[in-house]
C-alpha cells in the first residue's frame, strides 16, 4: 500500500464501502461482494494532477477516459486563466472556439460552472483556482495598462466570489497576456483577497528564462505581503543559455523556506511543453486582444520590429522563440486551418523551408482565412492554450 504521504509503503488489505475507503490492515477474516487479488501490486488512491486543464473538456465529454486511465481521480485545474468568472469580455475571445463545438457558456460565477458540471456529471473530483488573467480580462480586457481604483475594487469582488464559490485561492500564468500586463501590486491585492479565506497564490512565474530569480522573488513578496502560502506551478529552467542553473533556483525556494515563508513547486520531469503560436510573440503585439493582433502581423513595419525582438533574451518579457533554439526546436502539434494541416508534426523550420520564407516570417505569417489562422493561434484555453512546445531544461 503506498498512501500518498511520503511514507513507507507497507502491506495491507483494503476494503472499499461506496465511494470510500472503508478500512486498511490484515482483513483476511472480512468478505465482500467482490474481491480482488492484489497480492505483489501496489495499490493505491487516486493520483492527483495538480494542474489541468479538463474544466471544459469535461463539458463536450464526461467520460474523462484519459486521465482515468492513467489513475487520476482528482484534477486541480485554473492557470492564469479559469472558469470563471465569464462575462461578455472574457466569452468574446472564445466564441470561435465556443462555435466550433457547439458549447454555451450560460454561467458567470464558479458556483454556476459547478452546478453546470454536476448536473452534466463526471468522473473526477475538480478544484480550481480563480485565474487573475480571467479576472483581469473580466474587468480590464486584453489592454495593457493598470487598472482604476474602482476596476481594482471590483476585480477584489470577484476573487472574493469565487473563493466564496470554493476556489482553492488565486492563480497566475504571468508570460501570457494579458496576465503579463498585471504589476505586482496588483497581484498582491488580489492574493490578499485569497488570503482572507485560507487560499494560496500559485504561479506560473512572470519568467522562466532570463529573468526567473527577479520572478522567483516576485512570487515570495507575493506571499508573504498577502500572508498565503505560494506554489511554484511546473518549475523549470527555460532555454539552452541557463542549463545546469535549477541548483540557484532550487536554493532560493529552500533559503525562503528556511525562513518562514511556506512555498512550494511541483517538478517539470521533461524536455517539451506546449502553448499556443502566439505566445512565443512578444507581449506588446497582443495588447487589446486577438484582433489588433491580426491586425499588426500584417503591417511589415511592426512585422520587422517583431523578428528582432525574437532574436534575442529579454529581461522583462520570455522569449520562447529564442529559448527553443529558434524554429528548428519549434514543433507544430496541429492545425486547424486546412491549408495548414500538411504542416501537423513538422517544425517550424521545416514550414520555412517549404514557404521559402525566414523562420520568422512563417512565425507571423498572414493567413488568407483569418477565422482559421485565429483558431491556429490561439487554439484552446485562455492563459494556457494549446499547441507551442517551450523546452524547459535542466
Amino acid at each position: 500500500m503506498v498512501d500518498g504521504t511520503g511514507n513507507p509503503w507497507f502491506a495491507a488489505d483494503v476494503a472499499i464501502g461506496g465511494d470510500r475507503i472503508a478500512a486498511i490492515g490484515d482483513l483476511r477474516e472480512a468478505h465482500a461482494k467482490r474481491e480482488i487479488d492484489a497480492k505483489g501490486r501496489i495499490v493505491a488512491p487516486g493520483f492527483i494532477d495538480m494542474l489541468g486543464q479538463s474544466e471544459v473538456s469535461l463539458l463536450l465529454d464526461n467520460r474523462s477516459l484519459s486521465k482515468l486511465s492513467q489513475g487520476i481521480t482528482t484534477e486541480i485545474t485554473g492557470e492564469g486563466g479559469s472558469i470563471a468568472p465569464q462575462n461578455e469580455k472574457t466569452i468574446a475571445p472564445q466564441k470561435p472556439f465556443l462555435e466550433q463545438y457547439k458549447l454555451t457558456i450560460d454561467w458567470t460565477t464558479l458556483d454556476g460552472y459547478f452546478r453546470r458540471l454536476e448536473k452534466q456529471g463526471t468522473p473526477l473530483n475538480i478544484g480550481t483556482y480563480v485565474g487573475s488573467a480571467q479576472i483581469r480580462e473580466a474587468v480590464i480586457g486584453d489592454d495593457d495598462r493598470a487598472p482604476t481604483p474602482a476596476e481594482l475594487e471590483q476585480m477584489k469582488s470577484l476573487v472574493e466570489q469565487a473563493m466564496k464559490d470554493g476556489a482553492l485561492g488565486l492563480s497566475s500564468a504571468l508570460i501570457y497576456p494579458p496576465n503579463i500586463y498585471a504589476k505586482t501590486d496588483e497581484l498582491i491585492a488580489l492574493a490578499q483577497v485569497a488570503s482572507k479565506y485560507g487560499g494560496l497564490y500559485a504561479t506560473h512565474m512572470r519568467s522562466e528564462g532570463a529573468s526567473e530569480m527577479p520572478a522567483l522573488a516576485e512570487a515570495m513578496r507575493i506571499g508573504r505581503e498577502a500572508n498565503l502560502p505560494v506554489e511554484i506551478f511546473h518549475l523549470k529552467v527555460s532555454g539552452k543559455p541557463r542549463w545546469g542553473s535549477m541548483k540557484n533556483v532550487v536554493a532560493a525556494i529552500q533559503q525562503a523556506r528556511d525562513s518562514g515563508l511556506d512555498i512550494a513547486a511541483d517538478m517539470y520531469p521533461y524536455i517539451a511543453g506546449a502553448t499556443a503560436l502566439a505566445s512565443s510573440l512578444p507581449p506588446w503585439v497582443a495588447d487589446g486582444g486577438v484582433q489588433k493582433l491580426l491586425e499588426r502581423l500584417k503591417d511589415s513595419a511592426i512585422r520587422a520590429r517583431i523578428k528582432k525582438d525574437l532574436a534575442g533574451d529579454h529581461p522583462d518579457w520570455e522569449n520562447l522563440f529564442y529559448d527553443c533554439g529558434g524554429a528548428a526546436g519549434i514543433l507544430v502539434a496541429s492545425a486547424e486551418n486546412p491549408d495548414l494541416k500538411q504542416f501537423a508534426g513538422k517544425t517550424l523550420d521545416d514550414v520555412a523551408k517549404a514557404w521559402k520564407k525566414s523562420p520568422e516570417h512563417a512565425h507571423g505569417f498572414r493567413p488568407r482565412r483569418q477565422s482559421a489562422i485565429r483558431r491556429d493561434l490561439f487554439h484552446g484555453q485562455r492563459g494556457r492554450p494549446a499547441h507551442w512546445p517551450q523546452p524547459a531544461l535542466d
